[in-house]
C-alpha cells in the first residue's frame, strides 16, 4: 500500500509544480509550451479521481475493521500506540487525498484560463493589426 500512497503524493506533487508555472509571471516564453504540455497531461492526471476514491475507500475499510481501545485497560500500550498512529496515518492519507483532488482541479480550471487569456491576446493583436 506504501506505493499508492507514493505514487499520489508524486502526483500531486508534479500537479503543484505545473500549477505554480502556470501562475508564475515572467515566464512568457515558456508559457506556450507549458500549456500544451500541461493540456496534454490533463487526461492522464484524470486517472487520480478514482485513485483517490479507491484509496478513500481503503481508509475507510481500516477505519471499520481497526481494533477498538475503548478502555485503557482493554489494550497494552504498543497496541494503543500503533492505534494512535494508525489514525494519524489514515489523516495524513485523507489530506493528501483532498490535495491532489484540489491540485488537479486547480490545474484544469488555471490551464482552461490561460488558454482562454492566450486566445484573447491573439484576438486584440489580430484587431490592432487590422487597425
Amino acid at each position: 500500500m506504501a506505493l499508492e500512497w507514493v505514487v499520489l503524493g508524486y502526483a500531486a506533487g508534479a500537479e503543484a509544480i505545473m500549477l505554480l508555472l502556470l501562475t508564475i509571471p515572467g515566464l512568457d516564453p515558456l508559457r506556450k509550451g507549458l500549456i500544451s504540455v500541461t493540456r496534454n497531461l490533463l487526461k492522464p492526471f484524470l486517472s487520480i479521481v478514482p485513485f483517490c476514491l479507491f484509496l478513500l475507500m481503503d481508509i475507510y475499510w481500516k477505519y471499520e475493521t481497526r481494533p477498538t481501545c475503548e478502555s485503557p485497560e482493554s489494550c497494552s500500550p504498543s497496541e494503543h500506540l500503533r492505534h494512535q498512529k494508525s489514525i494519524m496515518k489514515s489523516q495524513r492519507n485523507a489530506l493528501l487525498i483532498a490535495c491532489a483532488i484540489t491540485f488537479y482541479w486547480l490545474l484544469y480550471a488555471v490551464t482552461g484560463l490561460v488558454v482562454k487569456v492566450e486566445q484573447l491576446n491573439k484576438r486584440v493583436e489580430k484587431l490592432k493589426a487590422s487597425d
